[in-house]
């Protein structure tokens, strides 16, 4: 009893969620909205899993699905991915605080800081001047590199086992590095920044992905958060330019329920499940994915050329950041 007791405030939460969403829906009659944007609560009910068990966002499954199948502009799947982010990301990290998951705080501090300095700045300066393609590529690319780096080193990142011994004057420029880079590509694209501090966790601190995985899904949260709402106050203050398309509010009506369950079930179901299948398989779909934008985008010969350079330069320096890794990694506690 004392230990579900301790789940009380995401038991409240959930509840508070779906008293505010059904009064929402029925007080202004929007369940033909919910019903008619049933094939994007259907895709994120896979999406939020992974949004929980990996270092994914929702808006990582999203985001293609809004863009690449529906035809809908880059700027709704980010906005879309940072809104459905703000419940389902929240909610898989309010249940891993009250389950008392292990987090690297001194990597995660300095992160939310650099997330909550560089996401607003992107938002305003950055994001509304780059093109639909950009933005599409930036994504493909960013999760392209995911797939192929696991592919490759999958053995190495699933082995560690337990807390790493943390180092304050690297991991606080290190985290901050990876608040300001990271909020700068999730201005962009709504998603990446967890995707970052994965990869630097697992790859060069070689953590142990059960700290990594939580770890990087706080840190999408609060991205979430400071992302949707940056956009929502630019749009009050410059229509025209920050405008969040009403399409955005819509699917986040139909999809919200859906990740408020399905992020933190994936956060429980994990422990009880192989990491390597789970990870074989997103790292799979991020690959697809990149094929998928490539041909459906039709990118012409020279862009394609810039494309899959980056792509491989972004391989390469995770290779290097792993190497780096192994040549410097620190004993563990009580080794």
């Amino acid at each position: 009893m004392a230990s579900a007791r301790r789940f009380w405030p995401f038991f409240a939460w959930l509840a508070a969620f779906y008293t505010v969403w059904l009064a929402i829906i029925s007080l202004n009659g929007l369940w033909p909205v919910v019903l008619d944007h049933w094939p994007i609560a259907a895709a994120m009910a896979a999406g939020s899993y992974f949004a929980g068990s990996t270092p994914m966002g929702g808006g990582t499954v999203g985001f293609p699905v809004l863009v690449l199948l529906f035809d809908m502009p880059a700027t709704l799947g980010r906005n879309f991915g940072l809104a459905v982010q703000s419940i389902g990301m929240v909610s898989a990290s309010i249940f891993i605080l009250t389950a008392r998951r292990t987090l690297d705080w001194t990597l995660l501090r300095p992160a939310l800081l650099g997330a909550l300095i560089a996401t607003p700045l992107g938002a305003a300066f950055i994001a509304p001047y780059a093109s639909d393609l950009l933005v599409k590529l930036i994504f493909a690319v960013t999760w392209a590199s995911f797939g192929v780096i696991h592919w490759l080193k999958l053995g190495d990142i699933v082995r560690p086992e337990g807390p790493r011994v943390p180092n304050p004057r690297l991991d606080r420029p290190a985290g901050l590095f990876i608040g300001l880079t990271g909020g700068v590509v999730a201005s962009l694209t709504g998603v990446g920044i967890d995707m970052i501090l994965y990869t630097v966790m697992v790859l060069y601190f070689r953590a142990d992905l059960k700290v990594a995985i939580p770890t990087s899904v706080l840190l999408m949260a609060f991205t979430s958060l400071v992302g949707i709402s940056a956009n929502a106050v630019l749009g009050q203050i410059h229509p025209s330019l920050y405008a969040i398309d009403p399409a955005v509010f819509h699917n986040w009506l139909a999809a919200a329920p859906v990740v408020a369950l399905g992020a933190p079930l994936g956060a429980v179901i994990v422990n009880y499940l192989p990491r390597r299948p789970t990870l074989l398989i997103v790292s799979t779909l991020c690959i697809a994915q990149f094929i998928w934008t490539l041909f459906k985008e039709g990118v012409p010969g020279w862009v394609l050329l810039g494309v899959l350079a980056a792509l491989g330069v972004l391989c390469a320096g995770f290779l290097w950041l792993f190497r780096l890794g192994e040549a410097n990694r620190p004993p563990r506690p009580g080794l």
